[in-house]
């Protein structure tokens, strides 16, 4: 049996984490959702998780700071970044600093259920 997976969303619109969460969790992997950017990364240090998926724009701590912290502290983990302000140079800086995969909103849960079976394949290998 696959081990099950320690997912955290973070994402500064409280609606997002909501429609998130169950649709991740149907696959029994453990979803945390976070509005609070420094908090999900003060949770990141208590606990590890296989992956993080968080928005770009976000007050405080923007995305790539969160790529880049949560990297610093697990290369293993994969981040995928989610924004509503997709642009081609944000995606590619996202890349290049390490984020696993970039999803444009507005998408569809079983979108990111994908690119994240995709990351949990690397994972696992």
């Amino acid at each position: 049996m696959e081990k099950k997976l320690r997912i955290m969303v973070i994402d500064d619109e409280n609606i997002v984490g909501k429609r998130l969460k169950p649709a991740l969790e149907k696959d029994g992997d453990t979803v945390e959702t976070f509005e609070e950017p420094n908090k999900a990364l003060e949770r990141f240090g208590e606990a590890p998780f296989d992956i993080v998926v968080t928005d770009i724009r976000m007050d405080g701590i923007d995305g790539l700071e969160v790529l880049e912290q949560v990297l610093a502290r697990s290369a293993k983990t994969k981040v995928i970044i989610i924004t509503g302000y997709a642009t081609v140079e944000v995606a590619r800086e996202a890349l290049a600093k390490g984020a696993f995969d970039f999803i444009a909103k507005p998408f569809k849960p079983g979108d990111l259920r994908a690119v994240i079976e995709k990351a949990a394949r690397e994972i696992r290998a």
